[in-house]
């Protein structure tokens, strides 16, 4: 098979989400909110349990209120926050910051590209083979990579909230390939999670998954495209 394009997860495979802990005291910090690093140790992990930040851990539960919105989440912005802004309502945080939490996540500096991302990246443009970001999200990724020095390398974003389908959706692999002018029997797309990146398979493109780990633990997985490329 030759690789003339390349889809990318986002979370989880390009980008990892900052520590819950890291994503709370950064809320507090910015509000000018006193806590002890037990009480932010605490909440973390009852945040983290519950499931309220983006392109972290999943609920534990999804409270029956919230389930049409978590289920559709990634198909509009207002679904998507009400879904992470009531996931984290369900805890019962001292202070009211469900709103700048949130909002925190979808911040450059709350995501932290993979050690190798930029290597592979700037190798496919090198190679002349284009390069799409396929996620399922309800907010506009790209000042994440923009801020990052990654968007230069990314021919098309295709977005499950523009686009109003989502993996393992065919169709949104679909979109991706006809936008970089590929065949999906020649494309590849690399991710986090079998079930939802593996939609590209029925369409014939090969699969290879990388594992969600920190990136401190993560340093080279994503190299394994450029060994495909010969």
């Amino acid at each position: 098979m030759a690789v003339k394009g390349v889809m990318f997860d986002f979370s989880g495979t390009v980008f990892r989400i900052e520590p819950v802990e890291r994503w709370l005291r950064a809320v507090l910090t910015g509000a000018g909110l006193p806590a002890s690093g037990e009480d932010a140790a605490v909440y973390s992990r009852r945040l983290e349990r519950a499931g309220a930040q983006p392109g972290g851990a999943l609920p534990e539960r999804v409270p029956p209120e919230l389930a049409d919105s978590w289920r559709d989440r990634d198909l509009s912005e207002e679904r998507h926050r009400a879904a992470y802004t009531g996931l984290s309502r369900t805890v019962a945080l001292p202070w009211d910051v469900h709103d700048a939490l949130y909002d925190r996540h979808r911040t450059p500096a709350a995501w932290e590209p993979y050690p190798d991302a930029g290597e592979v990246l700037r190798g496919l443009r090198e190679r002349g083979v284009p390069v799409a970001v396929v996620s399922n999200i309800g907010w506009d990724l790209r000042p994440v990579f923009r801020t990052h020095g990654l968007e230069r390398y990314v021919d098309r974003f295709v977005l499950s909230f523009e686009h109003g389908v989502k993996k393992p959706d065919p169709r949104i692999f679909r979109i991706a390939c006809d936008a970089l002018g590929v065949a999906p029997a020649d494309a590849v797309m690399v991710g986090d999670h079998a079930a939802a990146d593996g939609g590209a398979a029925a369409l014939g493109s090969r699969l290879l998954l990388v594992e969600p780990r920190p990136v401190e633990l993560r340093p080279d997985a994503l190299r394994g495209v450029l060994d495909l490329l010969g």
